[in-house]
């Protein structure tokens, strides 16, 4: 596959108030943000409005207000322009049981405006890069649901586009399938320079995948920024410690101790090991030497103590907690906007 050098304080996407309603529901509600080059993803639970945005995005759905823009093109007039460019990975199975890998894809590079001998080339290429080399010749009603997402991400990228739109890439896969998927989604950008919108529900696989998150729920943008400043480390310390025949509970003989000198500790729910794991606030450079020192005197073993880096998915409990309009809607508006592929 060839390289594709991109400018990177272009925007790639940019909406502004963007708005979806259908006679039930408001897939996307006033929706402004920009989108940089790089692997970005959008988060959202089903029904949040992704599918919906994508479709708006490629020309193929009218938005009912607001503009947008994919790659300075406007979405509401250059929808074809829209779609030489940009590569569409769709969520639902829509692929042909008696044909192979190597004629669909074919056909999908011949369907993008490729010639003849340029479609076969690039479909080897692509599916080479996609780890459907050796397969490519059986047809695809025999492949697994691993291979067959391999094929949709192939014919996505087989006309060389600036831009592709990955709607849940992996769904349906098993966690070897997941990643696998998930590096192959990273390489898109570092190895080829193509930017990518990867859409999931699955908040972790964006943490290690994307450079960008948008989250949006219930149509409406709740945050955008880079990952880094979602996951940023925070001034919580995560201890863990061993325990001995002397303090066979050590995590409670640390907590007890340091309650006794004044600190406030809690226990880390939803970590790794909760239960075994301490969270406190760092004060500074004095709580590392309290908890090393409380540790040595207790006679037990320090197995970490680092501090915690926020989740993605802090930012839905943020609002949840501090009582913030999220923009949810009910369950049933939810099925109604999945119906209408939200």
């Amino acid at each position: 596959m060839a390289r594709i050098t991109t400018v990177e304080d272009v925007t790639v996407i940019a909406t502004e108030s963007l708005s979806k309603r259908f006679p039930r529901v408001t897939a996307l509600d006033r929706l402004s943000v920009d989108v940089g080059p790089g692997v970005t993803g959008l988060v959202g639970a089903n029904g949040a409005g992704k599918s919906t945005l994508i479709k708006i995005l490629l020309g193929l759905s009218p938005a009912t207000e607001g503009r947008a823009e994919v790659l300075g093109l406007d979405v509401a007039t250059k929808g074809a322009a829209i779609r030489e460019r940009v590569g569409y990975m769709p969520e639902h199975d829509c692929l042909p049981p008696d044909v192979s890998a190597t004629e669909f894809v074919v056909h999908m590079a011949r369907m993008s405006g490729l010639p003849p001998a340029a479609a076969r080339e690039r479909t080897a290429d692509t599916l080479r890069h996609v780890g459907l080399y050796e397969e490519r010749y059986r047809p695809i009603g025999g492949y697994s649901t691993g291979m067959k997402q391999r094929v949709k991400l192939a014919q996505a990228l087989v006309h060389d586009p600036q831009l592709v739109f990955l709607d849940e890439p992996t769904n349906g896969l098993d966690p070897v399938g997941r990643d696998e998927m998930l590096g192959l989604i990273r390489r898109i950008y570092t190895d080829f320079g193509i930017s990518v919108l990867v859409t999931s529900h699955l908040l972790g696989e964006l943490e290690r995948t994307c450079d960008h998150v948008v989250v949006v729920d219930g149509g409406k943008l709740l945050r955008s920024s880079s990952t880094t400043d979602f996951t940023q480390t925070t001034t919580t310390l995560a201890i863990e410690v061993t325990d001995t025949d002397e303090h066979p509970d050590g995590t409670r003989a640390v907590r007890d101790a340091l309650h006794a000198r004044g600190v406030t500790v809690d226990a880390g729910s939803g970590l790794p090991g909760a239960g075994h794991v301490l969270l406190l606030t760092a004060q500074g450079e004095e709580t590392y030497d309290l908890v090393r020192d409380t540790v040595a005197d207790l006679g037990l073993g320090l197995v970490r103590m680092e501090q915690r880096r926020h989740q993605i998915a802090e930012v839905f409990t943020t609002d949840t907690n501090t009582g913030a309009d999220t923009g949810t809607d009910t369950d049933e508006q939810r099925k109604e906007a999945v119906r209408h592929g939200g």
